[in-house]
């Protein structure tokens, strides 16, 4: 009885290379898919898990209370009252800033011997520590020490209490806040404006385009349509998420009139230790963040030149 070899079949040269290149591109995809999941997915989980519970700050037991801690949050005038000094502030710095560094950004970019020094001077903020700061700011601001109100008495207007006026404290946190961001959105601009062709600005002054006004509104606007939507969504964010200059500053004074929502979420999850009450509050700022983020790119997006 004679017996037949059968060949063995294996894998084409390709298919064994498609699988091997696969295999690797999550070994290395792997490490970050885990810092991802660690550092996000997992807290956010943790975090929707608690805005159900009625957990506190060393407590041992935890009861599921449903949708009342929700309840309360929407109902609760502390909350309303964090809401909307947010939105007062982002509404302050977030124009505030993006137009002030889009003007920095085109008088500096023109610049060139001193564009260097001038790029220095705009970014020290960026890089400085605020809690330093802070104290510079506080002296700066202080109503019968500091320089300004110095100035203000030498104008015959006398001492104002920038952070002890209910009506002052938020804009001047504003300010603040505006000061903080121009030196980064400075820097987006200028890369943005590095892009435009000069040929188009020769080409625009041939054509009877010659005024500084008309060519930037013409060529260099339009074409600053990408750099300014991503500022205004990172500058969007960034006023959100304000909570160093209250925490150091007002501590959410006087009367409330400075506290927004991030300091909000502190004072709740480690000063009154309400863990679950502090995760449902925190829980709504990122869904509006989110919401807020995205909404901002899909009608700026319609209005963007590519």
């Amino acid at each position: 009885m004679s017996t037949v070899a059968v060949p063995m079949m294996s894998a084409p040269p390709g298919r064994r290379q498609a699988v091997m290149e696969r295999i690797m591109a999550a070994g290395f995809a792997l490490p970050a898919l885990l810092l991802l999941l660690l550092t996000i997915l997992v807290p956010l989980g943790v975090l929707a898990y608690l805005s159900f519970t009625d957990y506190e700050l060393g407590a041992v037991d935890v009861n599921y209370v449903g949708l009342s801690n929700i309840t309360s949050a929407l109902t609760d005038p502390t909350f309303r009252r964090a809401l909307t000094n947010t939105l007062i502030y982002v509404a302050i710095v977030l124009p505030g800033s993006v137009i002030l560094s889009l003007l920095v950004a085109v008088l500096v970019h023109r610049r060139k011997r001193t564009r260097s020094l001038y790029e220095i001077i705009y970014f020290l903020p960026v890089t400085s520590t605020f809690i330093a700061m802070a104290t510079v700011w506080q002296f700066v601001l202080h109503p019968s020490l500091g320089p300004i109100s110095a100035a203000l008495r030498w104008l015959g207007i006398g001492e104002i209490a920038f952070l002890s006026d209910p009506s002052l404290a938020l804009p001047t946190l504003a300010v603040i806040g505006i000061w903080q961001l121009i030196g980064f959105n400075m820097v987006l601009f200028l890369a943005g404006l590095s892009t435009i062709p000069k040929d188009l600005y020769e080409a625009a002054e041939i054509d009877g385009c010659g005024g500084e006004i008309d060519r930037f509104m013409t060529i260099t606007w339009p074409l600053l349509g990408p750099t300014t939507m991503f500022v205004i969504v990172t500058s969007s964010i960034t006023a959100f998420k304000v909570f160093d200059t209250v925490a150091v500053l007002t501590h959410g004074g006087p009367g409330g009139s400075t506290e927004v929502l991030l300091y909000d979420i502190y004072l709740e999850g480690f000063q009154y230790f309400r863990m679950a009450y502090a995760a449902v509050l925190t829980f709504i700022f990122l869904i509006f963040i989110l919401v807020f983020s995205i909404l901002q790119t899909v009608v700026m997006d319609r209005k963007v030149h590519y």
